[in-house]
């Protein structure tokens, strides 16, 4: 396969058939920069060496009625974390204003549970009517399965997109999680989409899927046109279904950002929980094909040390991609 003629087809606007989609992940280790250069090539052309930086807030720990395999918060889990209901005002605050002291352009707001009461709602809504005036921060929610009210209300509040990721195919949702359907969380996408948010939806690579599934999985999300997709690879945690699952490496994560940016061309790729433990040393290649990534700590387990990423974006030559923020009040 020439990757180069393949990615210039794509950016030409051609779709990935199945075939090559599958040769992406099947490919040879030794065709992995070929491949890489491939994706930069599509990377480039919409994004330049420009990079978005996110960083999270938990802002509600545990204490989940769903039964997600992955998910230390489940309330399968027997992981000792810590809980806590859904947090004040001001602590959203001030996670908004390290945020914007690390240069990260998106500030993600995330509880855990099957959606948020109208309280939570009210919490987040007031905090980011605060946000924009104080920051000018892009805001993504990722607060579970919305109504309809709800996403009229976080709209109007100010909060820019919409968090809900499909995080698996069709096919493999039922082995992760019953407790929810597949279209409950694609309704929920669709619902944030028509209430004027953008669509962030993405993906948890290495629960046990086949290549197919991921396949299938970059394929749905681009079919729902999300315009951010965080591409998650499995940080496994004792105490969850998916305790001691260790499926991956890191040319293999490398190969699905690849093939994420074949499929999903103009959309913002962002390498998000476990790059650390599962790209490990080759966390710069990944950069290559996504445009995007977390800084700070995720909602269960340790990130990098954001220096650590100020200087890897620092010796790629790449750069932090500003938004226009606020002055702090």
């Amino acid at each position: 396969m020439n990757w180069q003629t393949l990615a210039e087809k794509v950016i030409e606007g051609k779709v990935l058939t199945d075939t090559e989609a599958m040769a992406i992940l099947e490919s040879d280790d030794d065709e992995l920069l070929p491949l890489l250069n491939g994706a930069f090539t599509i990377r480039k052309h919409y994004y330049g060496k420009k990079v978005k930086l996110n960083m999270i807030i938990n802002a509600k720990s545990g204490y989940c009625p769903e039964n997600c395999g992955y998910c230390a918060q489940s309330r399968d889990s027997t992981a000792p974390i810590e809980k806590y209901p859904f947090i004040t005002k001001e602590q959203i605050l001030e996670g908004a204003r390290r945020a914007y002291e690390n240069k990260a352009g998106t500030y993600c707001i995330v509880a855990s549970g099957r959606g948020p009461t109208t309280k939570d709602v009210r919490v987040v809504s007031e905090a980011v009517e605060e946000i924009k005036e104080m920051y000018g921060l892009t805001v993504c929610a990722c607060l579970g399965i919305l109504k309809d009210e709800q996403a009229a209300r976080l709209k109007e509040a100010g909060v820019d997109r919409y968090n809900h990721n499909l995080n698996t195919s069709e096919r493999h949702h039922d082995f992760i999680t019953t407790s929810h359907t597949y279209e409950d969380r694609v309704g929920t996408v669709e619902m944030a989409k028509r209430n004027g948010m953008s669509p962030c939806s993405g993906a948890i690579i290495g629960m046990k899927e086949t290549k197919e599934d991921v396949i299938d999985i970059a394929r749905s999300l681009r079919a729902l046109d999300a315009d951010s997709i965080p591409v998650n690879f499995l940080h496994a945690i004792d105490g969850t279904k998916l305790e001691g699952t260790d499926e991956l490496n890191p040319r293999y994560c490398l190969k699905v950002l690849a093939l994420f940016r074949y499929l999903n061309p103009t959309k913002e790729i962002r390498i998000s929980g476990g790059r650390e433990v599962n790209l490990r040393s080759l966390q710069p290649l990944g950069l290559y094909a996504a445009n995007s990534i977390f800084v700070g700590d995720y909602l269960t387990t340790e990130g990098q040390e954001e220096n650590s990423d100020f200087k890897m974006l620092q010796d790629l030559g790449f750069e932090i991609e500003m938004p226009k923020m606020a002055e702090p009040v």
